[in-house]
């Protein structure tokens, strides 16, 4: 009697999987931040440590002290947030348009054999050509003011986003598609319903690093001519040899990529919350 009102009271309270996998899940992300951080924080504490104790000279390469020091003057004089505008506003730019072709181009290489066949040796050629060999061509071509760079910031995240997604679709299983076709699924229907689903996760991951691309392009981009962005401030740096200036906008780039891949992944997480693996790579 006993035992059978245990198990009643235990079957009548049921544990969630997905609550116990969503708390799981907050508490790995919680270790992970705090992992991540670790490495960081210790380098920079230890170089911190050998300038101040005389270990080291810290001229060319400045303790985090001063790096900070120069990120809030910076920041203090405004010339931070016009520089991070600047560079954010290419790269959003940049990274719309190119995203948007290489989804498209991948499509069309992707499922017409034909135009794989014709477009895809082309594409991946062009794709070997350095970032900085497109400068002086696009600067014949559109001038010195922001067609240029946002062009090649585009350019730079297109081909990532085109190979991921070509690669997405010629991945996909045919046995899949057979079911669809059994269950005499329209073609609409079969892309939305299988397709779709199949190719959705490669694509996202297809996209991070398009992104990632696309703030390695904007310092090329940044050269040519531009006055404002973080790019300058680098250049700017180099030029007067203000080391701590240099790695202040090194990390700014650093922190800014990292928050806009952290917003593209929190907005395409619903996309695949269906799919586990998805998630966690993701």
């Amino acid at each position: 009697m006993t035992a059978q009102i245990l198990v009643s009271e235990g079957a009548a309270a049921p544990i969630s999987p997905a609550a116990g996998r969503r708390g799981a899940s907050v508490l790995g992300h919680g270790a992970r931040t705090l992992v991540g951080l670790a490495l960081p924080l210790a380098l920079a504490l230890g170089w911190e440590a050998a300038v101040r104790y005389g270990l080291a000279q810290g001229r060319l390469l400045p303790p985090p002290s001063r790096i900070g020091a120069a990120l809030y003057d910076l920041a203090a004089s405004g010339d931070l947030w016009i520089h991070v505008t600047a560079t954010l506003l290419r790269v959003v730019l940049g990274f719309a348009f190119g995203a948007v072709a290489g989804i498209l181009v991948g499509a069309l290489t992707g499922t017409l054999p034909f135009a794989r066949h014709l477009l895809d040796p082309s594409l991946q050629a062009l794709r070997a050509v350095p970032s900085l060999a497109w400068v002086p061509l696009f600067i014949l071509w559109l001038g010195i003011l922001e067609t240029p760079k946002i062009a090649l910031i585009a350019v730079g995240v297109f081909f990532p986003v085109y190979v991921g997604v070509a690669g997405a679709i010629a991945s996909v299983d045919r046995k899949l598609v057979e079911v669809g076709r059994i269950f005499r699924l329209s073609k609409a229907a079969l892309a939305r319903r299988i397709l779709l689903p199949a190719v959705l996760p490669a694509t996202l991951v297809a996209l991070r690093t398009g992104l990632g691309l696309g703030f390695l392009f904007v310092v090329a981009a940044e050269l040519m001519g531009a006055s404002e962005g973080l790019g300058y401030l680098l250049v700017d740096g180099q030029q007067f040899s203000k080391p701590d200036q240099i790695l202040a906008a090194i990390i700014a780039f650093a922190i800014l990529g990292k928050l806009a891949d952290a917003t593209l992944v929190m907005l395409t997480r619903p996309l695949t919350r269906w799919q586990d693996t998805a998630r966690d790579s993701l």
